[in-house]
């Protein structure tokens, strides 16, 4: 349990607790969507609190996504790991789909539905679109071992197959985030490997 003084009577809290109610506002609001007084309250601290613990409120939002990425998408790694090409691709496109199944959290990928939702916030579209600059590196390279193997049965680049299942976990996130069914979804999971070109 963190204690936190502020001005008047000091006030306890978690701080763990705390960024994860602040990661669930982010998530359903977007960071633009998400004011101080929805963030305050659902972490159930005060303004000076926040401001104490976690500094502004981008640098929450960052601290959020901190959260959210050794959370919510640690599958990612779990797949780069997997066997083949398309054994990636499938833990992928499946831990999306997971994460889009819970029923406690909101629809979509957090980081596509906030750069998305960010019209006026450069800094904070920059800070997400840089934060997938390390994972895509991983995959390209992960897709290279591939073709390297012989996953692919037909001519590929690393760098293509690579934006082309980006796009596809990206729409995904997006219409998980309009409404889109569960089944529907899996629909495109399903239609993506059966296209796949590889093993």
């Amino acid at each position: 349990m963190e204690k936190l003084v502020t001005r008047g009577r000091p006030r306890e809290f978690d701080c763990h607790d705390a960024l994860s109610a602040a990661l669930s506002v982010f998530w359903r609001k977007g960071y633009e969507g998400a004011s101080l007084t929805d963030l305050t309250a659902a972490m159930g601290i005060t303004r000076p609190s926040l401001y104490a613990a976690f500094g502004n409120k981008e640098s929450l939002f960052k601290q959020a996504l901190d959260l959210y990425e050794k959370e919510k998408l640690a599958y990612v790694d779990c797949a780069l790991q997997a066997k083949t090409g398309r054994s990636v691709a499938e833990k992928l496109l499946t831990g999306s789909l997971e994460i889009s199944s819970q029923a406690d959290a909101p629809r979509g990928c957090m980081r596509v539905m906030s750069a998305v939702s960010c019209s006026g916030h450069s800094s904070i579209k920059d800070h997400i679109a840089e934060r997938g600059l390390v994972p895509k590196g991983k995959l390209v390279a992960r897709f290279q071992k591939a073709i390297d193997d012989g996953d692919f049965t037909q001519p590929v680049q690393a760098e293509g197959v690579t934006n082309y299942l980006l796009a596809v976990l990206q729409g995904m996130s997006v219409q998980a985030s309009g409404g889109a069914s569960i089944e529907e979804l899996q629909k495109i999971v399903d239609y993506t490997l059966q296209m796949w070109p590889g093993r």
